[in-house]
């Protein structure tokens, strides 16, 4: 009986153990994560960033959209200077995997589908379908908190030395899935967008940079009438803008601010609403169909696209748009300015209408921009690669992100690090972005914290200056709606109305701008209830739902 009680409990025992040890294999292979040795354990908590991250050459895959500056002059991410220098020092080299251009979110929805997934995934989360609650949950990518907890201390010590930082990071349960492009900064390289007007063509009129929506008016019928490019034709464009697919007409979706509503959710009175279906949208779109309808507006306004709206301006054509800082006014400027020195643009404040403040469209308070790097279940080497992005975010890591290598890009001044020459002065003629984009990834984004030193000497140019550091600053961003987490379900069903709705809306939008759609009592109720039976007030919900639990957040 001793014998086989004996043999009883040694079976037991064995079972035991092999439950235990199946269930650990299951565990440490789950989302195909990596060994427990790449893992690391809290034994092995560090609290600074030790060179090189790994004895022996690694390589990770990095998927990413390429940016057209980057594409212009290289082949992929790798090629960029600051990365070649990361892998020096680090010992872990990148492979950049770039979609094809115009078809990132079709690739990126057909990569997650597959899941044949890299290393490291940058992509805009927030607004992918689904959200990010949708590729944690099905085990596409990981939670982050513990690793960072483990192996990022810089990035820690960013997110506990800024609460903004950290909240705009989070999801609405605490979870930290990627590290993002961050402005620590805020507003001031925020304010790189706004409303733009030829300033030789004002001054030849002897009119003042307009600051309400009479202004204008005023402005623009002036352009029209008055042949500010002095070639004895009346072929100006007052108010132009650009799209594609027919988009072009939302451009003109940046007044809205100065009727108090934006051309979409926006916040009103600490709620969130929609602006297309509001009475003040109506005073809006009768507005812009009456400019339309006196040829103050681009008549082509809904078919430009890029290629359109550069030859109009470049050509002496249009007189003013909404556009960027680097991209539209710098680039004008610097093309315009050696084949016509009188050509010069200025940035005005975005207008004030029947709301009666100048509102702005950006999100000037936002510090924690909608992309990040998150890092997929199939990645077996987590140790390292939170440790190679966390370097990103120490102070040598944060200098090469934005500013390249010292004594070739740039020098330290004063304590100041200046741009060199071969940025500014490109030896083989290159504009000072394709320059730049050579030897950093501060000109297009990344997972880095965006230095506003960089963000001072791209805009050289003192109407830049001017419009960023000044006019659009005064700007109200109460409108705009933060960096709000609707759950899977909610984002899967958000997408789902308002796919429908934004594709019915923009139609309306043309139609009544141009006048094939009167607005009349009648047409605008029926328009208000379409939009309403597809579904708004839900999507209106679910918006507020997730702005009340952002709020909450510590």
């Amino acid at each position: 009986m001793k014998i086989k009680r004996a043999l009883i409990i040694a079976l037991c025992a064995i079972f035991t153990f092999s439950v235990l040890t199946a269930c650990g294999s299951k565990q440490s292979s789950s989302r195909g994560k990596s060994s427990s040795s790449s893992r690391g354990s809290q034994s092995d908590k560090i609290t600074e960033i030790k060179l090189p991250i790994v004895k022996e050459p690694l390589t990770l895959t990095f998927w990413r959209a390429m940016d057209p500056k980057m594409a212009a002059t290289m082949k992929d991410f790798g090629e960029i200077k600051a990365y070649q220098e990361i892998e020096k020092r680090t010992g872990i080299h990148i492979k950049f995997l770039h979609p094809p251009m115009g078809q990132e979110s079709d690739q990126f929805n057909l990569m997650m589908a597959s899941n044949d997934l890299p290393d490291i995934i940058y992509h805009s989360w927030w607004t992918a379908p689904g959200g990010p609650g949708k590729y944690l949950n099905d085990g596409s990518i990981i939670k982050l908190n513990d690793l960072i907890d483990k192996y990022a201390p810089n990035f820690k010590k960013l997110l506990e030395e800024n609460p903004d930082i950290k909240k705009q990071a989070e999801l609405d349960d605490g979870t930290i899935f990627c590290f993002p492009f961050i402005r620590s900064v805020g507003a001031l390289i925020n304010a790189n967008w706004g409303p733009q007007l030829r300033k030789d063509w004002l001054d030849k009129l002897g009119l003042q940079v307009p600051k309400t929506v009479d202004d204008w008016h005023n402005t623009l019928v002036a352009f029209r009438d008055k042949d500010p490019n002095g070639n004895g034709k009346k072929d100006e464009i007052p108010f132009t803008g650009k799209g594609s697919n027919g988009q072009g007409i939302l451009d003109l979706g940046n007044f809205t601010p100065a009727w108090g509503i934006l051309n979409g959710f926006y916040v009103d009175n600490g709620k969130i609403n929609y602006g297309p279906m509001q009475p003040a949208y109506k005073d809006f779109l009768r507005t812009m169909a009456q400019w339309y309808k006196e040829k103050l507006i681009d008549q082509d306004i809904a078919t430009n696209d890029n290629k359109a709206f550069d030859y109009k301006i470049t050509n002496n054509l249009a007189g003013s748009y909404f556009g960027l800082l680097a991209g539209n006014m710098g680039r004008y400027l610097n093309l315009m300015k050696p084949k016509q020195p009188t050509f010069d643009l200025v940035g005005a404040p975005w207008p004030i209408g029947p709301a009666g403040k100048s509102y702005t469209t950006s999100t000037l308070n936002l510090k924690v921009m909608n992309v990040g790097a998150a890092i997929s279940s199939k990645n077996k080497h987590l140790k390292e690669t939170i440790q190679w992005l966390d370097y990103q975010y120490s102070p040598e890591g944060h200098m090469l992100l934005n500013f390249g290598i010292e004594g070739q890009s740039y020098n330290m001044v004063d304590g100041y690090p200046k741009y060199t020459d071969i940025i500014f002065k490109n030896p083989n003629g290159l504009s000072y972005d394709q320059a730049l984009a050579q030897w950093a990834p501060a000109i297009s984004s990344a997972p880095m914290d965006q230095d506003k030193r960089y963000y001072e000497q791209i805009l050289q140019l003192p109407e830049q200056k001017e419009a960023g550091f000044t006019t659009w600053l005064k700007a109200d961003p109460s409108l705009t709606v933060p960096l709000i987490t609707p759950t899977e379900e909610e984002s899967q069903r958000l997408a789902s109305i308002m796919n429908q709705i934004n594709t019915y809306q923009q139609e309306m939008m043309g139609k009544f701008i141009m006048g094939r759609e009167p607005l009349s009592d009648s047409t605008w109720n029926k328009y208000v209830d379409t939009i309403k039976g597809m579904g708004i007030d839900e999507a209106i919900k679910i918006q507020n739902a997730a702005l009340e639990r952002y709020n909450k957040r510590p």
